[in-house]
């Protein structure tokens, strides 16, 4: 196994195992998308109309739960030092933890959603575009969230200050795809879908070297 699946790896178990923060993350997106329909209540139109958004919230609050221990585990044991020396740049070692954090809260909440969905009342041609926008646009949730995570790894409590770095740069993704399913659902064109793949595209590609300059920053102070 080549260093980067190692590191992948390592990271996935982890995330998985008893009180790791995968199934924190998918515990909570099931438990919001199944509390906001008793709040709107029985009108089936409506639900059905703010699915898209209420999903793609939803999943985006529960993968920025995660990301706060993307990095500060191992900073704080002194690991993150010895991945720094090993064998992959800090561009390779960002990369690796985007993809495990990807593999194991953005796959399964996107696997998840269309189960959630039910309880929308969401019509059959919104489900594959729901499944395809989670998939194409949580990969620049992790990956604009790993930049996030690396800037804020030396900040006290910078748990807290995270998703607030986050959130904005992550507003295209949620438009983007909320848009992609509405448009779906009224049978209307949209080039929304194009422009989440692009956005999350790019993200992902760029987000390797803000991070690794992010963790440079706190490993050298």
């Amino acid at each position: 196994m080549t260093p980067f699946f190692a590191l992948v790896a390592r990271d996935i178990r982890l995330a998985t195992r008893a009180g790791g923060s995968a199934m924190l993350a998918i515990a909570f997106f099931a438990a919001m998308c199944a509390i906001v329909p008793l709040g709107v209540g029985a009108d089936l139109k409506l639900l059905a109309r703010i699915a898209g958004g209420v999903l793609w919230v939803a999943a985006v609050l529960a993968a920025l739960l995660s990301l706060d221990r993307l990095f500060q585990l191992d900073f704080d044991d002194g690991s993150l030092d010895a991945i720094a020396l090993g064998p992959l740049s800090l561009e390779s070692v960002s990369a690796a933890k985007i993809f495990a954090h990807w593999l194991t809260t953005g796959l399964p909440l996107t696997v998840l959603s269309p189960l959630l969905a039910l309880l929308f009342n969401m019509p059959p041609q919104g489900y594959v575009a729901l499944v395809v926008s989670l998939a194409l646009g949580t990969p620049s949730v992790s990956a604009i969230g790993a930049i996030g995570a690396g800037l804020t790894l030396a900040v006290r409590r910078g748990g807290l200050i995270l998703p607030l770095l986050v959130m904005p740069l992550i507003v295209p993704a949620v438009i983007f795809g909320s848009g992609a399913v509405l448009a779906a659902i009224e049978g209307l064109p949209s080039a929304a879908m194009g422009l989440l793949a692009a956005f999350s595209l790019g993200a992902v590609l760029l987000s390797p070297f803000a991070t690794a300059a992010a963790l440079r920053l706190n490993l050298a102070a």
